[in-house]
């Protein structure tokens, strides 16, 4: 880089710490697809969320409550949720960077049109993209 007021020469070096996102804007940074019932990145095929019977949209009602604490009073109650149901499933753990990077490790960085869908889309996981972030050493440690 280059300082005009002091008329040197720098090397500029940046972090990106975190950012804040909606469920859409996640995906397309991320690179997963967040439609339809495998859209929480979180939990992919392991999902309670199902399609509504008339309009066929993916929805994700009560499925929240399994990542309360054990014993947080919500998980037993059978009248605010889903009726008559205790939470008994446990949260899913967070995928690793490397877990990620061992599925989008033979995906382009650029989705391609037409639209090929990688192998294994759809059926275990919604990856349709490599992350540029996935390229950094250090990616392996990054919860993206």
């Amino acid at each position: 880089m280059y300082d005009h007021a002091t008329d040197n020469e720098f090397i500029m070096r940046a972090a990106l710490m975190w950012t804040v996102n909606d469920l859409p804007r996640m995906g397309m940074a991320s690179g997963c697809s967040t439609a339809g019932v495998m859209g929480f990145s979180v939990c992919m095929n392991d999902t309670w969320a199902f399609y509504l019977q008339h309009n066929r949209k993916a929805c994700y009602f009560d499925c929240h409550s399994q990542f309360l604490p054990e014993h947080h009073p919500y998980r037993t109650n059978k009248k605010a949720f889903t009726k008559n149901r205790v939470e008994n499933k446990v949260a899913h753990w967070r995928l690793t960077g490397d877990q990620i990077l061992g599925w989008v490790v033979d995906i382009s960085p650029i989705v391609e049109m037409p639209l090929l869908l990688p192998s294994g889309y759809s059926s275990n996981h919604k990856w349709m993209k490599k992350n540029i972030f996935r390229d950094l050493p250090y990616s392996s440690t990054l919860l993206i």
